[in-house]
Protein backbone atom coordinates (compact mmCIF):
# COMPACT_ATOMS: atom_id res chain seq x y z
CA UNK A 1 0.00 0.00 0.00
CA UNK A 2 1.97 2.90 1.07
CA UNK A 3 5.99 1.59 0.97
CA UNK A 4 8.88 3.41 1.66
CA UNK A 5 12.53 1.60 1.90
CA UNK A 6 15.70 2.86 3.76
CA UNK A 7 17.06 4.99 0.30
CA UNK A 8 13.96 6.95 0.24
CA UNK A 9 14.01 7.49 4.42
CA UNK A 10 17.85 9.01 3.90
CA UNK A 11 16.97 10.73 1.26
CA UNK A 12 14.07 12.51 2.82
CA UNK A 13 16.56 12.80 5.94
CA UNK A 14 19.60 14.31 4.07
CA UNK A 15 16.84 17.09 2.19
CA UNK A 16 15.36 17.69 5.62
CA UNK A 17 18.90 18.48 7.04
CA UNK A 18 20.06 20.77 4.15
CA UNK A 19 16.60 22.56 4.10
CA UNK A 20 15.67 22.75 7.87
CA UNK A 21 19.16 22.78 9.24
CA UNK A 22 20.95 20.98 12.27
CA UNK A 23 20.14 23.51 14.14
CA UNK A 24 16.12 23.64 14.20
CA UNK A 25 15.99 19.69 13.16
CA UNK A 26 15.60 18.13 16.50
CA UNK A 27 12.68 20.37 17.30
CA UNK A 28 11.14 19.53 14.11
CA UNK A 29 11.20 15.74 14.32
CA UNK A 30 9.54 15.95 17.63
CA UNK A 31 6.96 18.07 16.36
CA UNK A 32 6.73 15.42 13.53
CA UNK A 33 6.54 12.40 16.10
CA UNK A 34 3.93 14.42 17.93
CA UNK A 35 1.80 14.04 15.06
CA UNK A 36 2.42 10.55 13.86
CA UNK A 37 1.33 9.26 17.32
CA UNK A 38 -1.48 11.14 17.12
CA UNK A 39 -2.12 9.92 13.78
CA UNK A 40 -1.57 6.61 15.48
CA UNK A 41 -4.34 6.89 18.12
CA UNK A 42 -7.10 8.25 15.84
CA UNK A 43 -6.60 5.37 13.28
CA UNK A 44 -6.44 3.04 16.54
CA UNK A 45 -9.73 5.25 18.03
CA UNK A 46 -11.26 4.31 14.40
CA UNK A 47 -10.76 0.75 14.10
CA UNK A 48 -11.48 -0.60 17.77
CA UNK A 49 -15.24 1.66 16.88
CA UNK A 50 -15.49 -0.56 13.70
CA UNK A 51 -14.32 -3.74 15.62
CA UNK A 52 -16.79 -3.04 18.35
CA UNK A 53 -20.04 -2.64 15.68
CA UNK A 54 -18.38 -5.85 13.56
CA UNK A 55 -18.42 -8.11 17.12
CA UNK A 56 -22.05 -6.38 17.53
CA UNK A 57 -23.90 -7.13 14.56
CA UNK A 58 -22.20 -10.89 14.68
CA UNK A 59 -23.50 -11.39 18.02
CA UNK A 60 -27.03 -10.09 16.85
CA UNK A 61 -26.47 -12.51 13.71
CA UNK A 62 -25.72 -15.44 15.96
CA UNK A 63 -28.79 -14.60 18.62
CA UNK A 64 -31.00 -14.04 15.31
CA UNK A 65 -29.64 -17.70 14.56
CA UNK A 66 -30.46 -19.56 17.84
CA UNK A 67 -33.54 -17.96 18.23
CA UNK A 68 -34.56 -20.02 14.88
CA UNK A 69 -33.35 -23.00 15.70
CA UNK A 70 -34.71 -22.90 18.90
CA UNK A 71 -38.16 -21.74 17.45
CA UNK A 72 -37.40 -24.97 14.84
CA UNK A 73 -36.76 -27.35 17.58
CA UNK A 74 -39.75 -26.48 19.41
CA UNK A 75 -42.15 -27.04 16.79
CA UNK A 76 -40.85 -30.63 16.03
CA UNK A 77 -40.96 -31.47 19.22
CA UNK A 78 -43.77 -29.94 20.86
CA UNK A 79 -43.73 -30.27 24.84
CA UNK A 80 -46.46 -32.60 26.32
CA UNK A 81 -47.81 -33.08 29.98
CA UNK A 82 -47.04 -36.96 29.82
CA UNK A 83 -43.11 -36.29 29.75
CA UNK A 84 -43.09 -37.41 33.49
CA UNK A 85 -44.95 -39.87 33.67
CA UNK A 86 -43.72 -43.45 32.95
CA UNK A 87 -44.59 -45.20 29.44
CA UNK A 88 -46.93 -48.32 29.92
CA UNK A 89 -46.10 -51.65 28.27
CA UNK A 90 -42.52 -51.29 28.74
CA UNK A 91 -40.62 -53.85 31.15
CA UNK A 92 -38.37 -50.93 32.60
CA UNK A 93 -41.58 -49.35 33.39
CA UNK A 94 -43.16 -52.18 35.55
CA UNK A 95 -39.90 -53.06 37.51
CA UNK A 96 -40.03 -51.19 40.92
CA UNK A 97 -37.36 -48.39 41.24
CA UNK A 98 -34.69 -49.34 43.87
CA UNK A 99 -32.03 -47.04 44.87
CA UNK A 100 -28.55 -47.98 45.87
CA UNK A 101 -27.39 -47.52 49.48
CA UNK A 102 -24.33 -45.12 49.43
CA UNK A 103 -21.52 -46.81 50.04
CA UNK A 104 -19.79 -46.80 53.45
CA UNK A 105 -16.93 -45.21 53.92
CA UNK A 106 -14.06 -46.12 56.69
CA UNK A 107 -12.37 -42.60 58.33
CA UNK A 108 -9.48 -43.45 60.30
CA UNK A 109 -9.40 -41.12 63.57
CA UNK A 110 -6.97 -37.79 63.19
CA UNK A 111 -3.71 -37.76 64.97
CA UNK A 112 -3.66 -36.03 67.96
CA UNK A 113 -1.49 -32.56 67.26
CA UNK A 114 1.84 -32.97 68.89
CA UNK A 115 2.62 -30.43 71.44
CA UNK A 116 4.18 -26.98 70.72
CA UNK A 117 7.81 -26.78 71.38
CA UNK A 118 9.50 -25.14 73.90
CA UNK A 119 10.93 -21.88 72.96
CA UNK A 120 14.21 -21.46 74.16
CA UNK A 121 14.41 -18.71 77.19
CA UNK A 122 16.66 -15.52 75.57
CA UNK A 123 18.91 -13.22 77.56
CA UNK A 124 17.51 -9.96 79.04
CA UNK A 125 18.44 -7.13 76.84
CA UNK A 126 21.15 -5.03 78.16
CA UNK A 127 20.26 -1.35 77.61
CA UNK A 128 22.81 0.94 75.85
CA UNK A 129 24.36 3.79 76.89
CA UNK A 130 22.83 7.15 75.37
CA UNK A 131 24.86 8.98 72.51
CA UNK A 132 26.16 12.23 72.96
CA UNK A 133 24.84 14.63 70.80
CA UNK A 134 26.59 15.57 67.38
CA UNK A 135 29.10 18.79 67.00
CA UNK A 136 27.84 20.52 64.08
CA UNK A 137 31.20 20.30 61.65
CA UNK A 138 33.37 23.32 60.74
CA UNK A 139 33.33 25.58 57.90
CA UNK A 140 36.01 24.96 55.77
CA UNK A 141 36.35 28.24 54.42
CA UNK A 142 35.80 30.09 57.88
CA UNK A 143 36.96 27.65 60.51
CA UNK A 144 33.31 28.19 62.63
CA UNK A 145 31.05 25.57 63.76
Amino acid sequence: MFDIGYSELLLIAIVALVVIGPKDLPRVMRTVGQWVGKARAMSRHVRSGFDTMMREAELEDMQRQWSQQNADIMRAHPASDDWMSPATGSPQAEAPVVEAAPPVVEVAPLPLPAEPKAKKPRAPRVPRAPRAPRQPKADANTGEA
